[in-house]
């Protein structure tokens, strides 16, 4: 996909109040590192049958392609560890297996549905709606232990995680090149494979609550937790300075902006392919990408950073934000202030869907009829 977010963009605000005729006050408000350029990756069907072994060393594994390098989290700086990922798919899993490079390989959390990322980890984030609510999280260590749960939205909106809420089946393996949790080797890597079942995700979609078909695209990021370590009697732990421990390393397929998983606006694509991995399907995004992340940039702003204050207006206000330019794309976009919190909305001039989002991040896309009497 081009890169539409590298340019700097920065918009005006007029003002103006339904109940006052004064002349409306101008503000400027640069948003251009608020908007994320989320990955995209084509899944493509598998031939035959999957192993779930942790080695992916069957053909239709040997065909996929893996994503880039992970990144840091905030997608600046480049981890000192390399991280790589691939997917596949049939009727019944999405499959994931993910390559951990690691010299220090060690864990100690044994237990399900602990917080499994007091190791280091790996993470599966998925939301099959793509509207940032109902989405489900996978974390597994290097001992192969596993933390599922579901999110009804994210944190920040008031989020509450279901550690009920199993997959029963789901499948998973760990396979270690080196010795675990031995300090007297140097590792290579350990890698996870998952076959995460399909049906489970379904179920939180929006209507048609299918799995996915040929062409279907959801939204998934995949992170990698890792920590500093002390090692006190052949044993390893997370480090400490002073008695605390050290804060971990995020490091992650599709860039966050934020030290934030749970934005889940900012994960990547995939689109799912009935093709064979060894044929090129060319990604391409079924709703208008730019508007969407400009959307969600103005409205992190307005619930969370520099334009909060907006939240504390009376009901009826409303303000109108000066054509925001992207390219050769100009997208429009109005905020009102409402009873129960705010309504923004948007609208790219070339496209016929509005988009708006309220207090609690649920996006809406509405086709309006452009059709001349």
């Amino acid at each position: 996909m081009k890169n539409y977010f590298s340019k700097f963009i920065s918009i005006s605000i007029f003002i103006f109040s339904i109940a006052s005729c004064n002349k409306p006050k101008t503000i400027s408000v640069s948003i251009d590192t608020d908007i994320v350029n989320p990955k995209t990756y084509v899944v493509h069907k598998v031939a035959n049958t999957i192993i779930i072994d942790g080695k992916a060393d069957e053909q239709d594994w040997e065909q996929a392609k893996y994503t880039p390098d992970f990144i840091d989290i905030e997608g600046v700086k480049i981890p000192t560890q390399q991280t790589n990922v691939k997917m596949l798919w049939d009727d019944t899993y999405l499959y994931v297996y993910a390559k951990l490079y690691e010299k220090h390989i060690w864990g100690n959390i044994t237990e399900r549905d602990q917080v499994i990322f007091y190791n280091n980890d790996f993470e599966v984030f998925i939301s099959p709606s793509n509207d940032t609510h109902n989405y489900g999280e996978i974390e597994i260590n290097a001992l192969g232990t596993v933390w599922d749960l579901l999110l009804n939205k994210p944190y920040n909106v008031g989020g509450k995680p279901k550690n009920i809420w199993n997959l029963t089946e789901l499948k998973t393996a760990v396979f270690v090149k080196g010795i675990l949790n031995d300090p007297s080797d140097t590792d290579e890597y350990w890698s996870v494979e998952m076959a995460i079942p399909l049906k489970a995700f379904a179920e939180l979609k929006n209507k048609p609550k299918t799995v996915p078909k040929n062409g279907e695209q959801w939204r998934v990021n995949f992170s990698r937790v890792q920590w500093d370590y002390d090692l006190i009697k052949g044993t390893y732990s997370r480090k400490k300075e002073n008695n605390k421990i050290l804060p971990e390393y995020n490091w992650v397929w599709s860039n966050q902006g934020a030290i934030n998983m749970h934005l889940p606006e900012n994960w990547g694509y995939i689109q799912f392919s009935d093709n064979n991995p060894t044929e090129h399907i060319q990604f391409k995004h079924q709703t208008d990408v730019i508007t969407e992340q400009i959307t969600y940039a103005l409205y992190r702003n307005i619930a969370f950073k520099k334009l909060k204050y907006l939240k504390q207006e009376k009901a009826g206000f409303q303000i109108e934000f000066e054509p925001i330019k992207v390219d050769q794309e100009v997208i429009n976009a109005s905020f009102l202030k409402t009873h129960t919190g705010f309504t923004l909305q948007t609208q790219n001039s070339k496209k016929n869907i509005v988009y708006s989002i309220s207090e609690n991040g649920l996006i809406h896309r509405k086709k309006i009829n452009t059709t001349k009497k």
